[in-house]
């Protein structure tokens, strides 16, 4: 098949470009390069089935063009303004590329054949959880322009899955890491705490440290998004994607440190206002409709993170 993956030079849509490639396809890439990196690209770009095209999903017009002349079969749809401090500073250009851009790809996917879009959401769409873990019919109590963003394209995905055709599968993902993940203050916690440990800095949490996550490896992550374009039954669904076990966020930073063999603890500063105290999620849905069970533990997934963090440390 031909595929479309939109924000392929970042963390998550370059590894599912590399595993499209070993299965087979033809990929073209569009990132706009806002927050993705060409390093990411790097294996992709040295298979003659992999192209990359420099485009904003808000450019309707280009993407117009680009779903006219490549005829893609389906979507992996990643692109998005992402990351805690990020889409607290720029709100706006939230709402724009999140919303606006992903319904430009439904728009341009229904008119030119594609078959399916894979539309990438995010656990942030059940904000502070009413009940724990988190179903996909638990309550949503959205309260950030990301969240309200994600759970706006989830409702779009449904109706050109039920009225247009378009087949399309929101997939909410929770707490991804691994290579490659950004480690700048823009980034995610398991990537700043392993730079900060290995420049033998203190990693800082905020608040008690008992805050949970579900943090979920990246081949994990992968295997479950290319799994979901590839049976019917995630048609027109919303599905959770995690490990399905609550980590604490001063038992990550200890995981760091002990796994660095570094001679360091975390500091406590003042919890944040935006902070979510619990996220992890129920993935029985996920696992009896993509027959899949995630594979790395925690421990493993970190040892493998770090160990490419020290190969390719700046």
């Amino acid at each position: 098949m031909k595929i479309l993956v939109t924000g392929g030079a970042g963390f998550i849509g370059s590894h599912i470009s590399d595993k499209l490639l070993t299965k087979g396809h033809e990929v073209v890439c569009i990132d706009n390069l806002s927050t993705g990196n060409i390093k990411n690209m790097e294996d992709s770009l040295k298979n003659d089935d992999f192209s990359f095209i420099d485009c904003d999903i808000r450019d309707s017009n280009k993407l117009k063009d680009i779903f006219k002349t490549e005829e893609f079969d389906q979507v992996y749809h990643l692109a998005a303004v992402v990351g805690v401090k990020r889409v607290f500073e720029y709100p706006e250009e939230v709402l724009d590329v999140n919303i606006d851009g992903t319904v430009n790809i439904f728009k341009h996917a229904l008119d030119y054949g594609c078959k399916k879009v894979i539309n990438i959401s995010s656990s942030e769409v059940y904000g502070e959880p009413i009940e724990v873990p988190e179903r996909e019919d638990s309550p949503k109590n959205v309260d950030t322009p990301y969240a309200l963003s994600k759970l706006v394209c989830e409702h779009y995905g449904k109706i050109y899955n039920d009225i247009h055709g378009l087949k399309t599968t929101s997939l909410r993902l929770f707490n991804a890491y691994g290579p490659r993940q950004d480690s700048t203050p823009y980034g995610f916690v398991v990537g700043i705490f392993i730079d900060n440990v290995l420049n033998n800095q203190q990693p800082v949490i905020f608040g008690d440290g008992f805050q949970t996550r579900d943090f979920t490896y990246i081949k994990d992550i992968v295997n479950l998004i290319i799994r979901s374009g590839e049976i019917s039954k995630a048609d027109g669904e919303n599905l959770n994607i995690a490990a399905g076990k609550p980590v604490t966020i001063l038992d990550l930073a200890e995981m760091v440190i002990e796994i660095t063999g570094k001679d360091l603890e975390p500091v406590f500063e003042e919890e944040r206002e935006f902070e979510i105290r619990h996220r992890f999620s129920d993935i029985s849905k996920m696992r009896t409709l993509l027959g899949y069970k995630p594979k790395y533990d925690i421990m493993e997934g970190l040892k493998l993170t770090i160990d490419w963090y020290m190969e390719n440390r700046k």
